[in-house]
């Protein structure tokens, strides 16, 4: 896709209207300083559109980046992020579920998850807890540059066994310094958003 103009549009706290829109959206789900922003940056070509930060929880709204009025980018909130309260963990949790199951337009949910680690149990349970709601998420394993070319494929394994993943599952590991995976991100949201069935 080529990118003409892009912005935040909407922004949903926890007590929100979840905003109805008549194009396709796509969410990116994950765990604090997981490289959310970055990614997005890094699909948008953009330096800071989505703020990044060094303090972990920055994102405590579901952002909505409108990309050439097309489609939507959706942003959803970090979890296990630990200097949060545990009421504001839950109502975060009731956002993203209602979200998840209110949204007539999202066509895939994407889960980032740290490739230089094992994951997390938060991380299992976004899994199994996306999947609980009817989406098959794509996997994106970021910060694959902090790896060695030959360790990346151990990493990819112990990522799919840790999550259980359903057999098919497309796991794309991506840099957003070097953007290894942008262009295959994108193809995968342009067959899965404006290719007709």
């Amino acid at each position: 896709m080529i990118i003409k103009n892009v912005s935040l549009d909407i922004v949903c706290g926890v007590t929100s209207t979840l905003p109805e829109t008549d194009v396709p959206q796509v969410a990116f789900a994950g765990k604090s300083n997981v490289g959310k922003s970055s990614l997005i940056n890094a699909l948008m070509n953009r330096k800071a559109l989505a703020r990044t930060s060094a303090s972990p929880g920055k994102t405590q709204t579901i952002n909505f980046y409108n990309v050439n009025d097309a489609m939507y980018l959706v942003d959803l909130p970090g979890y296990g992020y630990a200097k949060v309260s545990q009421s504001v963990k839950e109502q975060w949790g009731k956002l993203i579920e209602r979200y998840l199951k209110r949204s007539r337009q999202l066509k895939a949910v994407f889960l980032l998850v740290d490739i230089r680690h094992d994951p997390s149990a938060n991380d299992k349970m976004m899994y199994d807890w996306i999947v609980h709601n009817g989406y098959q998420p794509i996997i994106i394993a970021t910060k694959v540059d902090k790896l060695k070319r030959s360790q990346v494929q151990k990493h990819v394994k112990a990522l799919k066994d840790g999550l259980n993943l359903l057999p098919g599952t497309r796991v794309i590991p991506f840099s957003a310094e070097t953007k290894q995976g942008r262009e295959e991100i994108w193809e995968l949201m342009d067959t899965l958003l404006f290719e007709t069935v």
